[in-house]
């Protein structure tokens, strides 16, 4: 037998790439539902992710970041750390799809806010993405 085998040749098949409902499920003008590509969907989810509040969920009580939590405090350095804490935390628990590079949170332009940069990519692509958000505090 001569020539490589057939299992040389063969491609490795990869499972398909893993969707979430979307976010606001609305049927385009002709009933037809689109769902995300996997850079949307995985997006979305950062944005829930960030905006859910732990115990906001029934079946999924621990979800969220908890970041609204955090309004009424004030603008300060532990503050800023607790923030980057549970946002790294809810990142690692709830989506998977991503690895996170880099997460900063600095004092915005008003002293009353933040600024909240996440850096990562997505493990099956190695695609990078940013999500950058501003978030008001109590107070400087």
């Amino acid at each position: 037998m001569t020539g490589p085998s057939l299992l040389a040749q063969a491609k490795p098949i990869l499972p398909p790439e893993p969707i979430g409902w979307p976010l606001l499920p609305l049927p385009s003008a002709d009933g037809v539902l689109r769902f995300p590509t996997l850079v949307e969907s995985v997006r979305q989810m950062i944005e829930v992710i960030l905006r859910t509040t732990p115990g906001e969920q029934l079946m999924r009580a621990e979800f969220g970041a908890g970041l609204e939590a955090m309004l009424h405090e004030p603008n300060t350095l532990a503050t800023r750390s607790r923030m980057q804490e549970r946002i790294a935390e809810g990142l690692a628990a709830w989506e998977p799809r991503i690895l996170v590079d880099r997460i900063d949170v600095e004092p915005g332009p008003d002293l009353r806010e933040v600024r909240i940069t996440i850096a990562y990519r997505l493990r099956r692509t190695g695609e990078g993405g940013q999500i950058v958000a501003a978030l008001p505090l109590g107070g400087g």
